[in-house]
This record gives C-alpha cells, structure tokens and sequence, in this order.
C-alpha cells in the first residue's frame, strides 16, 4: 500500500490510487481523496490552462443569446458553475459543459427570435428525452450498437464545422446579433489579423501538435533509447514548453484587452448577482421551444453530446471510461434543474471535451476550475459582465476555437479500411453540407449497411457455391 505522494506518476489511474495509511495525517488523507476523485494527472496550470479550451465556443454562444434573446447571464454563470463542478467530481475527465448549439442558433437566426421561457422548453424537453433514454438504458444499447465509422464521421464534421468558424472568426469581423461575419479584419489594433496570428504561433509552440504535449512517459521511452546531448537538450526544451499554460496566458491577454479596448467599461460595471426566480412558461412557449428548438437538437444531443463525447473519452481517457447512460442521465438533470430559472440549455459536448485536452486538461480538475471562475463573476459582476464580453477579442475566441476543432476531428484518424473511411466521409461531407448531423447519421447508417450486405455471403441466391468457369 502506498502512501500518500504526490510525484508518484506510474499508476494509469493516476499519481494516487492507494488510500493512504490512516497513521497520514488527516489534511493528507483529504488531498488524496479529492485528488483520486478528480483524476488529477498533471500539474496545477495544465488543467487550469486546459480549463478555458472550450470557451472558444462558450462566450460567442452566450453572448448572443444574452444580446438577442434577453437570456440572464448571473443565472447562466451561476448554474453552469455548478453543473462545471459537479461534473468534474462525478466523471474524473475534464467533461465540458456546453451550450446546445442547436437551439441556440434557431434563437438568434430565425424570425422570430426565440424567448427566455422558448429557450428554456426546449431544453426541458431535449433533457426529458436523453433522461428518458438513459434511465432505459436505450443509450447504452445505441452507443454499443452504432458504428464506430458513423461516429466518427459525426466528430469530424463537427470537428471541420468548429475549425471553418474559427476562420471566420480569425478573419472577419462577427455580428453576433445577425450571426453573421462582416467586414475584413484589420492587420493592425486590439483585435487585428497579427494579434490572432500571433496567439496562433504562440499555441502552436507551446503545445505542439496536440495530443497534451511532451509527456513524462515520452521522456522515459527517449531516454532509454538514445542518450545523445542534442536529444536530451531536445526533450528538456520540449518538457519546458510543454508547462506553460499557453491557453490560459492567451484567454488573460484577452481579458486585459477587453479594457484596453474600452476602459470606459470599468464605470458600467455593477457588483452583485441578479435575481433568480422561475420562468413563467406559457403553453405557447412550450409548442413553439419543443417544434422550433427540441426537434432540431435531440439529435445533435444524442449524437454529440452523448455518443461522440463518449467514444472521444475512451479514446482519451481508456482507464477511465465513461458510460453513455450516466453522461445521457447528467445532460437531463442539469437541464431539468436550470432551465426552469432561466439557465441556458446546455450539454457535455465533444467539442469541448477536445478542446480541453489539447489544451492540457486530463482531469475533473479542470472543469471544476472552470466552474469555480464562473461561480466568482456570476456572483460577482452578475449580468454587467457582459460588458466586459462584448469587448473580449473575437480573434482570440477563433484560435482556441480553431485548436479545439482540429483536436476534434483529428480523433477520426483510426479508421483503418477504405470502407470505414469511405462510410465516415460521406457522413461528415452530408453533415457539413445538409448542416444536419441527423441526416449524416442516416446516410451514413444506410451506406454502413449497404456495404455489409455487399460483402455478406448470397447463399440464399445461390451464387455462394458458384464455381468460376475454366476458359476453354
């Protein structure tokens, strides 16, 4: 039985897995149990760092549901806090807590925009399906069941969709009430093309090609293996850039130019949370959030936010897998719970997942953290922090944005026949283009099973047993 260190970094659980002697004093035993609960692998800044990987894709949501559908941002923040934190604990795995994208772009895109109690229904009634789903177990059976190069085709569209806004974003200037790109960015200024390339390069060296960077185990493979000066000096460099938070010091740079940009935004903001009280939902409201916002994003939830998340974790974290019904069963009662306050809907996203990874989370930690920071200015600024966010560089939102994609659809790389790539192309290339991951879905069943029946043996034709003809 081992005791309780912290640079014990062998096990695949993680640093600590053994409970500590009780003769350990009790500050001891407690750092350990939250370090197991959380998974904790990697050091205090990477999973702080890997925190913000996914706000790439948080803030731009937010903030135009807050601009155009009137959605209380203290409220947000302060329940999307939680379900951060709660998330981190019950999971292990820096699990995100998104947005649903789905009905948030029918609120903001479509005439007329959808309402607080409108948004709210149809996140009641997306989180009613996935708890009804995961709590029958029907989850379980089509994450085991689904094919895997459907799946995958459904994380590199995703992944590609992330990847071509995070251009736009990088090279137009973005009206988040028209959801709509503009004109060309500048070169130069606060939210210039050189600031976004700049952060671009910066990530680029730090962190590599992804994957979390140089890791401990890399270096113990290297150094058994070649014992050369330039090697060596090789993978300390490597080990160097591998520790520095680089998301995090690119998401501050932002925060520092928000006022830089507009310091005037200091005399607006007020301290304190707004008021949290429950929505008052008519039947309309329940009709229209369940056609115009359910309907579209049950799909997206189940494919997504459940069985992609899902595989995506396995893929990450193997020693640590996560079920498809306790992530299904998570989405519902969050939703359940916050959508009545008027908390936007929100979902564990692959998307997110990648982008925290890539970014150095590889723990519950990180989200716990990230939920911690929403807990502080949701209680802090409440809703005057979206003045703060109207001001953040869109540009710098593209990057990380851009990296969280790439990781994304870089997971679609283990296809290993030409009829499972095949399969998974054609269903991302009908999701990207039919901009509905149901109809890739569909299209990439069918064709699965097109090319099963095609290679299945015909007995039942007769033409199993068909000898081929010797010429004459």
């Amino acid at each position: 039985m081992s005791t309780c260190t912290e640079h014990d970094n062998h096990n695949p659980q993680g640093p600590i897995m053994d409970p500590p002697s009780t003769t350990v004093p009790l500050l001891h035993r407690h750092r350990w149990w939250w370090r197991r609960q959380l998974g904790l692998k990697t050091s205090f800044f990477s999973e702080l760092s890997g925190a913000v990987g996914d706000l790439g894709t948080f803030i731009p949501i937010v903030l135009t549901l807050t601009l155009v559908s009137h959605l209380d941002l203290s409220t947000t923040l302060i329940f999307t806090s939680l379900y951060n934190i709660l998330t981190g604990l019950l999971f292990g795995v820096p699990m995100p807590v998104q947005p649903m994208k789905s009905i948030a772009a029918v609120a903001v895109s479509e005439l007329p925009h959808l309402t607080t109690a409108q948004i709210a229904t149809a996140g009641i009634c997306t989180a009613s399906t996935l708890l009804i789903l995961g709590a029958t177990g029907l989850m379980s059976f089509l994450y085991k069941y689904l094919p895997l190069p459907v799946v995958r085709g459904i994380q590199l569209s995703q992944g590609l969709s992330f990847a071509f806004s995070a251009i736009k974003y990088i090279r137009y200037n973005q009206d988040f009430v028209t959801s709509k790109s503009t004109s060309h960015r500048y070169w130069l200024g606060f939210d210039g093309l050189i600031l976004a390339i700049s952060c671009l390069l910066f990530l680029i060296l730090t962190t590599g090609s992804g994957g979390g960077g140089h890791s401990d185990e890399d270096d113990d493979g290297d150094a058994s293996s070649s014992s050369t000066t330039s090697q060596r000096r090789v993978r300390k460099r490597l080990r160097l850039l591998s520790s520095i938070p680089a998301a995090l010091i690119v998401f501050l740079l932002g925060l520092v130019l928000c006022f830089v940009r507009e310091p005037s935004i200091i005399k607006h903001l007020s301290f304190g949370p707004s008021k949290i009280s429950l929505l008052k939902i008519t039947w309309e409201d329940w009709k229209t959030g369940f056609l115009r916002g359910a309907i579209p994003q049950i799909p997206l939830s189940i494919l997504n936010s459940v069985i992609a998340v899902c595989k995506l974790s396995t893929d990450l974290f193997p020693e640590r897998e996560v079920s498809a019904t306790k992530v299904s069963v998570s989405v519902g009662v969050m939703n359940l719970v916050g959508c009545w306050f008027g908390a936007m809907p929100v979902c564990h996203g692959a998307g997110g997942l990648a982008g925290q990874y890539r970014f150095g989370a590889r723990s519950g930690a990180s989200v716990v953290f990230l939920g911690i920071g929403k807990l502080v200015i949701g209680l802090v600024f409440g809703n005057s922090f979206v003045r703060i966010l109207n001001q953040f560089p869109i540009g710098i939102l593209g990057v990380l944005l851009l990296f969280a994609g790439i990781e994304l659809a870089m997971a679609s790389k283990d296809m290993n026949t030409k009829e499972e790539s095949f399969v998974m192309l054609v269903c991302a290339a009908v999701s990207l283009t039919g901009s509905s991951a149901a109809l890739g879905f569909g299209c990439g069943i069918l064709l699965y099973v097109l090319l099963k029946f095609r290679s299945m043996e015909c007995s039942c034709f007769g033409l199993s047993n068909v000898e081929p003809k010797s010429p004459i």
